[in-house]
């Protein structure tokens, strides 16, 4: 069943309020350390190592992020791992729609402060990768619309949650997320190099990923071992193949040896001969390596190899 925490600033939260002259609530800023020491003593908490929480104190890195998802106020936001909230309340500036999913219940419950009075805020106090998201996008989006998600992934699950987020088309538009700055750079990076793996080539086929700027360690709190970076990922209709079940496993068991060439690295699943000469039909070199093929090279090594238009 889902947690939904709607807004009810009950005195438990009035901690975390500053009040003006004229009795409005004044969001209490968290981007620098002191204030974020001072947010989490109110609450009695501190960072779970477990749920993989340094929270960003930057503000310019939140208001770069907005930018480059290109929100506007008519615009539908699922964030990923809020925490305290500071991303959330840049997004909610802009006017649009914020539908948060936060597995921690003492922030899922603190973000409730950032509520509007046109509730434009809803928070969902669950794991995101049992979050029934696609079913909630369908109840949500008007057609033709499509949503935009964001987030500061947990980073031990950033794999298997994007596996999820990018089979969203045509509900999502649009993925803007913080990852490991050596992971980004895998994800968007191009053949022959050294960084380009099968799950470039899975991302490219939902996606155009594209590397979008640094986030140094020292912009979050408690300060990570590595420093992040922002990856945008634009969603489109991905390419056809027989079965991509079988495409994925042929992709991941070529760059299981990556430096062989594909006729070797292929064998357990092709003899080397059919191998050769489907390459050779493709237009690449019988001495290939899974490095070297694009997203397009192993769709179309796959047709050959399968038999399928």
């Amino acid at each position: 069943m889902l947690a939904t925490y709607k807004a009810n600033r009950s005195a438990y939260f009035e901690n975390l309020l500053r009040f003006n002259r004229e009795g409005k609530f004044k969001i209490m800023p968290i981007y620098r350390p002191s204030e974020l020491h001072h947010f989490l003593n109110n609450l009695g908490v501190s960072p779970k190592k477990g749920l993989s929480q340094n929270f960003l104190i930057d503000g310019n890195i939140t208001r770069k992020i907005v930018a480059y998802a290109a929100l506007s106020p008519h615009d539908i936001v699922v964030e990923i791992g809020p925490g305290p909230g500071c991303l959330s309340e840049e997004i909610i500036k802009h006017g649009s729609q914020l539908l948060t999913i936060e597995k921690d219940p003492v922030m899922a419950q603190a973000l409730q402060r950032l509520q509007t009075e046109s509730n434009r805020l809803e928070i969902f106090c669950e794991d995101v990768l049992e979050f029934p998201l696609r079913e909630k996008l369908l109840e949500i989006l008007k057609p033709g619309q499509k949503a935009i998600i964001v987030g500061n992934l947990p980073y031990h699950l950033t794999t298997p949650i994007l596996i999820q987020l990018v089979k969203l088309y045509p509900y999502v538009s649009k993925v803007v997320v913080m990852v490991q700055e050596e992971v980004a750079r895998r994800f968007t990076a191009q053949p022959g190099t050294s960084e380009y793996s099968s799950f470039t080539v899975f991302l490219n086929y939902y996606s155009t990923p594209r590397y979008a700027f640094m986030v140094r360690r020292g912009c979050f709190h408690p300060i990570p071992n590595v420093d992040s970076a922002v990856v945008t990922l634009d969603l489109h209709q991905p390419p056809f193949v027989a079965n991509e079940e079988d495409f994925f496993k042929m992709t991941r068991t070529a760059f299981g040896q990556r430096r062989k060439m594909m006729r070797t690295s292929l064998k357990e699943l092709y003899c080397s001969q059919a191998v050769s000469q489907a390459l050779l039909q493709i237009g690449r070199d019988v001495k290939s390596r899974p490095e070297e093929l694009s997203l397009e090279d192993f769709m179309h090594l796959y047709r050959k190899l399968n038999n399928s238009v």
